[in-house]
């Protein structure tokens, strides 16, 4: 069975002049508004996705080795609330599931963990001792505990 679409790289597909229409608002809607106005002559939508692709592919292979600098440089130290940390920790693995790399929890149990300051190292071990299952579970635990020390 082919799914058909309108933009498709490797197969063409004959279509229709309303269809063609239909994906050059859907593309356009979505660009910025810069790049709305560079590639406003462009009429075609299979045009339009391939200067896009080429223009911006590379993006993909750039992402990752960055995105393995952060997580590897990654402290909570380095932050001045843990929204922030939490924040920093979700742009980079979003970046890197979007490569296909996969983080699992206990990935970034560990890696904040491992960021504790050298002088919280009994802290470190109490967390480590509740065996939080879920990174989400240790973030809720230290914002409790960060809004509780501030008063």
């Amino acid at each position: 069975m082919q799914k058909t679409s309108v933009i498709q790289s490797k197969k063409e597909i004959k279509t229709t002049s309303q269809n063609k229409a239909k994906a050059m608002i859907f593309l356009r809607h979505h660009l910025h508004e810069g790049l709305k106005i560079e590639y406003l002559t462009i009429k075609d939508p299979q045009v339009l996705w391939s200067n896009l692709k080429e223009r911006y592919d590379h993006q993909k292979t750039v992402i990752l080795p960055k995105a393995c600098y952060d997580l590897l440089h990654l402290t909570l130290q380095d932050f001045k609330s843990v929204s922030e940390y939490n924040s920093a920790m979700f742009r980079i693995t979003s970046q890197l599931k979007l490569r296909g790399e996969q983080i699992t929890d206990e990935e970034m149990l560990e890696k904040t963990y491992y960021t504790f300051h050298a002088n919280n190292v009994v802290l470190q071990t109490q967390y480590r001792e509740k065996r939080f299952k879920k990174y989400s579970e240790l973030i809720s635990f230290l914002l409790v505990v960060r809004k509780i020390t501030s008063y």
